[in-house]
């Protein structure tokens, strides 16, 4: 799958798995910051635990480090390029 591709699945999904009905996918930006207010999608810790479980089920990555996960749920551009080198499905 083309990275491009994968950036548009995984806004999809992360619409769908922490539903956020008020986003369409063309609304994230690729280098958006996930968490924290202002500028970015202003998710929270438990937010971040859909993420993971997200990257599990659909992908097949583990995370259980939860330094790992902070320097992977930074922005989709991180996570793709993640998913890009560690996914197992």
């Amino acid at each position: 799958m083309e990275t491009a591709q994968l950036k548009q699945q995984l806004k999809e999904q992360i619409i769908e798995f922490l539903n956020l009905t008020s986003l369409t996918p063309d609304k994230i930006k690729d280098d958006q910051p996930l968490f924290g207010d202002g500028e970015g999608l202003g998710l929270d810790s438990i937010d971040s635990l859909e993420l993971i479980v997200l990257l599990n089920r659909e992908f097949g990555i583990v995370i259980k480090d939860p330094k790992e996960g902070r320097k992977i749920l930074v922005d989709v551009n991180t996570m793709v390029a993640y998913i890009e080198k560690n996914r197992t499905k």
